[in-house]
């Protein structure tokens, strides 16, 4: 089991984490500063960028360091995350990187699956 307060090295022991914390929650963390927010190029996908959020405060804030220290951790609902952000990281055929680790390595969910996994009912 993942400690609550690390990220693992297993990929889909953090996505776990992340589905498991922000359905408790009700809020995602993205990381944002002056420019707008955080996205990496995909490691997966040529031309492709990734949104990554996190399913705590103190993993997005972990990542502020060196060329991310110009970010902070900025809180989202998951209410506006399931219908103003996934619709709209679709529509920039962009993918979401959830709980990646500070090596910015983790899974590349389609928006679209993320938000079924999220929100089942929906």
């Amino acid at each position: 089991m993942t400690s609550q307060s690390a990220l693992s090295d297993n990929e889909e022991q953090n996505y776990e984490l992340f589905l498991q914390q922000v359905q408790a929650s009700g809020q995602v963390w993205g990381l944002h500063g002056k420019e707008g927010w955080a996205l990496c190029e995909s490691i997966e996908f040529e031309d492709t960028e990734v949104f990554p959020f996190w399913s705590q405060e103190d993993f997005a804030a972990a990542m502020c360091t060196e060329e991310w220290s110009i970010y902070e951790p900025k809180a989202i609902s998951l209410e506006d995350f399931l219908t103003e952000w996934l619709p709209g990281i679709h529509e920039d055929d962009a993918l979401v990187g959830p709980n990646w680790d500070t090596e910015l390595t983790g899974l590349e969910i389609e928006p679209a699956d993320l938000a079924k996994a999220l929100a089942p009912d929906a």
